[in-house]
């Protein structure tokens, strides 16, 4: 028996929503700085870019860096990344919530600033390859908050915005469920701080995975 539900769709955001790499992209960018001799961001100004993708990222975080130099940081950032991508998790309690909702017959997508190549090694890490019924990357279209990402996404499995949800840590996230007409809820222990959120009109902050969880029990 199907279960009733409020959201045909739940599209997550990746770093700082399912896994929790929050700490190493901002390590990893200021590493990559200091390689080419910029200046270092603050670990705020580094967090802040999490979840767009990887050159918006970097002008963000390091403005004024010379056109030419963008694929030489991107290139450290990805050496620093790779090489300690071992590090990475899920957060705790991330498999109970995704095989919950796929019980309830909610589909699950991916919306990230991670290129595809990231993406599907961060996939194939967690074990979660196949979990969702569908994937978008910053390389393969607009990069957030621009709505093509989700509307994509949408148009793919077949569902329209006001039965679609999109969850993240980042008010880049959370713009982008706004802008693309769809329901939003923010998780507090990713990148940005949960006060940014109230602007773009969530239906619920969960400060856990569990939390998450229990909320979309109920509620989705």
């Amino acid at each position: 028996m199907t279960t009733r539900r409020r959201f045909d769709l739940i599209v997550f955001d990746w770093d700082g929503t399912l896994f929790d790499s929050t700490a190493l992209i901002v390590r990893c960018m200021q590493a990559a700085c200091r390689d080419i001799g910029v200046a270092v961001p603050s670990d705020e100004a580094a967090a802040y870019v999490i979840g767009l993708g990887l050159r918006d990222a970097l002008e963000h975080a390091v403005p004024g860096l010379p056109e030419e130099r963008y694929p030489e940081l991107g290139k450290r950032y990805g050496h620093h990344y790779l090489a300690r991508s071992n590090e990475l998790v899920l957060f705790e309690g991330t498999l109970p919530m995704l095989h919950g909702l796929k019980e309830r017959n909610h589909l699950l997508a991916v919306a990230t600033g991670k290129t595809r190549r990231g993406l599907d090694d961060a996939l194939q890490q967690s074990q979660l390859r196949g979990m969702f019924d569908a994937t978008r990357t910053a390389d393969e279209t607009a990069s957030k908050p621009h709505p093509l990402m989700l509307q994509e996404l949408m148009a793919e499995l077949g569902t329209v915005p006001a039965r679609t949800l999109m969850i993240g840590d980042t008010t880049h996230d959370l713009q982008l469920g706004a802008n693309a007409g769809t329901a939003r809820v923010g998780v507090s222990y990713g990148a940005h701080e949960p006060e940014a959120f109230d602007a773009f009109g969530p239906l619920f902050i969960a400060h856990s995975t569990p939390e998450l969880h229990r909320w979309l029990l109920a509620h989705a």
